[in-house]
């Protein structure tokens, strides 16, 4: 394990900035998840740490060493990619321990180790079995469990849950997790899945455009967002922007579980419209209310009875309103 540093990194590729002048730390140990949208430079950096592309400016530190000159191979990161990447030939064994041959390492030690991960994965009865004779969940984990043999000073991930249906997902998410507090690896994980980043790293970190808008606990980015554009794209539903009284070149915002259609304090604000849509998702509901010839969404519990066209009031938790530069 080790720690990872990078400062004030670029890279570009002719006109485009993939990475403009990211700085972040991760510690020993930790649990970083990178969250952005498709473009961001996400997949960039994990490249950029594990010297597939080079930086065109800035340093990448592993364990505090400039690994700016260091070849991948000499970098002890490991990377699991979201196509699996597993060679077709050689069966699950021979795959997770693939990396372990190229270095040397004894039969002897490799063996064990790659019992001992495949079990972590839960896999080791596929120990015999070719790729193409597994499900999509068994290739990830056998791609995981190739990872996770090296004991690398850094493990990236990138975004390896995406090929999965919604309950694989789940399941090795929380997989994941398990193995994390079990062995402690420094890791950085890319996703585009917010509930993804929020439940499963210690930390998250928020890319737009190449740079870094917010790195902190997945409650405080959620909870305390740096920016409009933060509070816009994160949750689901984002959360309510422009539509509460805000200082001038500010905007304020609201998260939809903010707003409340039933009893609330009398010096709450309040926000009346009329209802476009009620979705209802498993244990709660989702309303659409015209505002001002403004959309907000709140959440509001089952019991909570209306349909489209009836007018609605919302009472704002005046303690949970957020203000940000417009």
């Amino acid at each position: 394990m080790a720690t990872l540093a990078l400062d004030a990194v670029r890279r570009s590729f002719g006109e485009v900035l993939a990475l403009d002048d990211v700085t972040l730390d991760v510690a020993d140990g930790e649990l970083l998840c990178v969250l952005g949208p498709s473009g961001s430079g996400k997949s960039t950096l994990l490249r950029v740490v594990a010297g597939l592309e080079p930086a065109d400016a800035g340093s990448v530190r592993i364990g505090g060493r400039d690994v700016a000159a260091v070849a991948p191979a000499r970098r002890d990161v490991a990377m699991v990619f979201q196509s699996f990447a597993l060679f077709p030939h050689l069966d699950v064994a021979g795959n997770i321990g693939f990396g372990l041959a190229a270095r040397g390492t004894p039969a002897a030690e490799r063996e064990p180790r790659v019992r001992a991960a495949a079990a972590d994965l839960g896999i080791e009865d596929k120990l015999a079995r070719l790729p193409h004779e597994l499900s999509g969940g068994e290739r990830q984990r056998v791609a995981l469990a190739r990872g996770l043999v090296r004991r690398p000073a850094v493990l990236l991930l990138d975004e390896p849950l995406s090929n999965l249906d919604a309950r694989l997902r789940d399941e090795t998410r929380a997989l994941l997790r398990r193995l994390h507090d079990a062995h402690g690896l420094t890791t950085v994980h890319v996703t585009h899945d917010q509930a993804e980043a929020l439940s499963l790293g210690d930390r998250v970190a928020i890319l737009r455009d190449g740079r870094l808008e917010q790195a902190g606990t997945p409650e405080a980015v959620y909870d305390e967002p740096a920016s409009a554009w933060v509070a816009g794209f994160l949750g689901s539903p984002p959360m309510n922007l422009g539509v509460l009284p805000a200082p001038d070149g500010h905007v304020a915002g609201v998260r939809p579980e903010h707003l409340h259609a039933g009893d609330a304090p009398a010096d709450w604000p309040r926000l009346t419209g009329t209802l476009e849509l009620v979705e209802t998702i498993g244990h709660e509901r989702l309303w659409h209310v015209l505002v001002d010839g403004r959309r907000v969404i709140a959440r509001v519990d089952l019991a909570t009875a209306a349909t489209a066209g009836d007018p609605v009031t919302l009472a704002v938790d005046p303690r949970r309103v957020r203000s940000f530069p417009a």
